[in-house]
């Protein structure tokens, strides 16, 4: 096994070499990626795909739709978390509470409607429009109320930037984030209406992930460029509701919590893919994993947070942007 340090071999005194070991020993693992302050500490595929080969990110792919919904806004194409759903789409109301759905409730899974992940994934991929399966899902709670787990509404969301943009949500990616970032991002899932899908099966290189993570880290910014706002990411990091699943805070896309006593932010896919940013230490850490295999949070998903738990404990501080 090789080991990069700054170009160099992983020493026993950054901690890292000891964590290369366990990361290998858990063989769902595929590539461990750390960066700080833009700094390349450790790369390696351990199994499966070079690091440089994109991989299924799975649902990393809805906090990626988040990024494009702040830069959407940025660019004026749409007007804000508030703006209200169902006229973005072109659609007629409901003449119930799903009328009061908004880009917001979309980016903070507090739709109210059931979801069609998990046991309902099946039957909704499985229908002739995807978008209009998710609305009309049964209303179990309100719009802006708990948070309710569902790739639906990213794809509701991925619709409404693509309407809004006049554009697929594949050349959203590529131009916004790809092509400023020099990362590929290969066309992915389409539903029956030839939209991509919202929140799931995007592809990225785990190089290419940890960079994505320094240029959130960079305030949204790569290489001089301007890629999204550091008003988006700081809305993006305000708690709006808890999952039922990890506890852990939700806001825009992201999941937010601490490692080491450190506040973090991490995007979260099925099998164990992870992209994790830890402001105060200028951490970027992404993690793929085998996307067929489960990780819970009381398995294979929990020895993942005691890795970065790890990583983040071991490395010195860096300056950073307060949260």
């Amino acid at each position: 096994m090789t080991m990069t340090l700054l170009g160099g071999r992983v020493s026993a005194q950054s901690g890292l070499e000891s964590i290369a070991a366990e990361a290998e020993r858990l063989d769902q693992l595929r590539s461990l990626v750390v960066h700080q302050d833009g700094h390349r500490l450790f790369a390696e595929a351990f199994r499966g795909p070079a690091l440089d080969q994109p991989a299924n990110v799975k649902s990393v792919s809805k906090t990626i739709v988040a990024l494009l919904t702040g830069i959407a806004i940025d660019r004026g194409i749409i007007d804000g978390p508030n703006q209200r759903v169902l006229p973005l789409l072109g659609r007629a109301p409901f003449g119930d509470i799903r009328d009061t759905l908004t880009v917001g409730h979309l980016l903070a899974m507090q739709t109210g409607l059931g979801s069609t992940s998990g046991e309902n994934y099946g039957a909704w991929v499985s229908s002739n429009d995807w978008v209009e399966y998710a609305l009309d899902r049964p209303l179990v709670g309100q719009p802006g109320g708990r948070f309710i787990y569902s790739t639906g509404g990213w794809h509701i969301l991925g619709a409404v930037l693509s309407r809004a943009s006049g554009q697929s949500l594949h050349q959203l990616a590529r131009d916004w984030l790809g092509d400023p970032l020099n990362i590929a991002i290969p066309p992915w899932v389409t539903d029956p209406q030839g939209r991509y899908l919202g929140g799931n099966d995007m592809a990225i290189s785990p190089l290419g992930l940890a960079r994505l993570g320094d240029m959130v880290l960079n305030g949204g910014q790569i290489d001089g460029r301007d890629v999204v706002s550091q008003a988006w990411l700081e809305t993006s990091w305000q708690p709006r509701a808890r999952s039922p699943f990890s506890g852990d805070q939700y806001g825009y896309g992201w999941f937010l919590t601490r490692y080491a006593g450190h506040q973090a932010a991490y995007a979260r896919g099925y099998g164990g893919q992870l992209l994790v940013i830890v402001p105060d230490r200028k951490l970027s850490i992404a993690i793929t994993s085998d996307p067929n295999r489960p990780a819970r949070s009381d398995g294979y998903f929990g020895d993942l947070q005691l890795l970065v738990e790890r990583i983040v404990a071991d490395q010195p501080s860096a300056e950073g942007q307060a949260w």
